[in-house]
């Protein structure tokens, strides 16, 4: 008898998959014998148990054409992870058009268009799958001098959210997965700013930041059918941070 929060044979893709959260899902779902396709810009530093095709979420083309390949090559999806994504810092009323633009394509627009068209794929097939999209602590409380990464992140919650309620009937579930500050390469800068690192790490209850292997579990439980009864929600892993109410 299969766990209730088995993913085993899950044909999966997870978008940014070759590094930080996206890297540390791609083998945690492969170990739980999901069958793993990461789409993302860049191949994989080291070798795995899972496909790789190149995908540009900045060029709609290049997303349309990556799935192209996957439904050629599998089955439709059973389970969708997006948690590419970039950040452009800077302060707002300095900020520049072409880092807005190209925050709003890769993490809003791309997006939608991978859920757009996998999403279709299940309406069409008839499968009851699971939509993961990451977005940030920063889509939950206001963050200075990055209005890129915070409004794009918000849109992505709000998405979600749209996306839940009309394809529920469908059978086709849509949550978020709310991380807080987490030791990934986009994060290096404050990671190795001492201070900022400590003043987020204070910022949590638990009072440190998150390793991307700590959002595996979560990822798991919305993949699987153990939160067969769970749509869009804002699944909050954050070490307390939200909680803390900083």
């Amino acid at each position: 008898m299969k766990s209730l929060y088995s993913v085993e044979g899950y044909q999966t893709i997870i978008v940014g998959g070759s590094r930080g959260i996206g890297r540390a899902l791609s083998y945690g779902f492969s170990q739980a014998n999901a069958r793993v396709t990461i789409l993302d810009i860049n191949r994989p530093e080291s070798e795995g148990d899972f496909n790789f095709i190149q995908c540009d979420l900045e060029d709609e083309t290049s997303i349309k054409s990556a799935l192209n390949k996957y439904h050629n090559d599998n089955s439709v999806a059973k389970v969708l992870i997006n948690c590419a994504a970039i950040t452009i810092p800077g302060q707002s009323h300095l900020y520049q058009d072409n880092d807005w633009i190209k925050s709003l394509s890769i993490n809003l627009s791309g997006i939608f268009f991978l859920c757009r068209e996998v999403g279709k794929k299940m309406i069409e097939q008839k499968i009851h799958g699971s939509i993961i999209n990451f977005t940030s602590i920063g889509a939950e409380q206001g963050f200075a001098n990055n209005p890129g990464y915070a409004a794009t992140k918000g849109g992505v919650k709000q998405l979600s959210k749209a996306l839940a309620v009309e394809w529920g009937q469908y059978g086709i579930r849509v949550n978020n997965i709310v991380p807080g500050y987490t030791h990934t390469p986009m994060n290096l800068k404050s990671w190795n700013d001492k201070l900022l690192r400590k003043q987020r790490s204070d910022n949590s209850i638990l009072g440190r930041w998150a390793e991307p292997e700590e959002m595996v579990g979560p990822a798991i439980f919305l993949a699987s059918e153990a939160s067969s009864y769970v749509t869009g929600i804002d699944l909050i892993v954050d070490g307390g941070w939200k909680a803390k109410g900083i």
